[in-house]
């Protein structure tokens, strides 16, 4: 190996634990509707880096507390995924629905049917896209390659290579359907050595930090102080 490909090499390799594994997807490439909530009115840009793209919160946190148990919804693939085949399909549905359901289940009682007391949970995955692992490494490892890298994210929101996803998820009261929250967001890879080369690696990650992000603003709607926002 050339020597200054493998300094580079160690160089980011010391430094990885640090980089997101995932990052928002910013400028021209922020997540868009897809139509899989339909009624997007009550939907807000983000104030801050800690929410969503576009996001909705039930402003009555008194009556939030008061669920006590999750009905969570099988996954769909929406419009924007239609290439997928359907072994990825399958794939990339059940993996977010066990990440939500991992989270949830840590707060929640899962059931099947509606009831008092009782949030419906529904996401759809609008897009998945898989990454080009030989390529994401090598745009990891060259300096100059980085740059024109970040230039990309810059102006369509995601780095050079890298695989993206992007979801739509509502909250609703499983009996009348009143909305408590809901969310769109997208999100890219983050360029680190130890990523490994599955195609759909870096959609896996933002599925498991949209998972956890869940749990943690239901959390904060609960008013509890111990909430634990996830790492980026």
């Amino acid at each position: 190996m050339d020597m200054r490909l493998l300094l580079t090499a160690v160089c980011c390799l010391a430094v990885s634990a640090a980089c997101a594994k995932t990052e928002q997807a910013g400028g021209m490439g922020k997540a868009e509707p897809a139509g899989f909530m339909k009624d997007y009115s009550m939907l807000q840009p983000a104030k801050d880096e800690t929410e969503a793209t576009l996001v909705y919160l039930t402003k009555d946190t008194g009556k939030f507390k008061s669920y006590t148990k999750v009905l969570l919804e099988p996954v769909q693939i929406w419009q924007a995924t239609a290439d997928l085949d359907r072994e990825d399909a399958r794939h990339l549905a059940e993996f977010l629905w066990s990440r939500l359901d991992e989270e949830l289940r840590k707060d929640y009682q899962m059931v099947q049917t509606a009831g008092p007391g009782v949030v419906r949970v529904q996401a759809a995955i609008t897009e998945a896209g898989k990454s080009m692992p030989l390529l994401d490494l090598a745009t990891t490892l060259y300096p100059a390659a980085r740059v024109i890298s970040k230039g990309k994210e810059m102006a369509m929101g995601t780095e050079s290579f890298v695989g993206k996803a992007s979801i739509e998820l509502k909250a609703t009261d499983s009996q009348s359907g009143e909305l408590l929250g809901a969310m769109v967001d997208r999100r890219g890879g983050g360029k680190y050595v130890m990523k490994g080369f599955h195609r759909f690696t870096d959609a896996e990650e933002a599925f498991t930090y949209w998972a956890k992000k869940v749990r943690w603003r239901a959390c904060k709607m609960r008013g509890e102080a111990t909430c634990e926002m996830p790492e980026e």
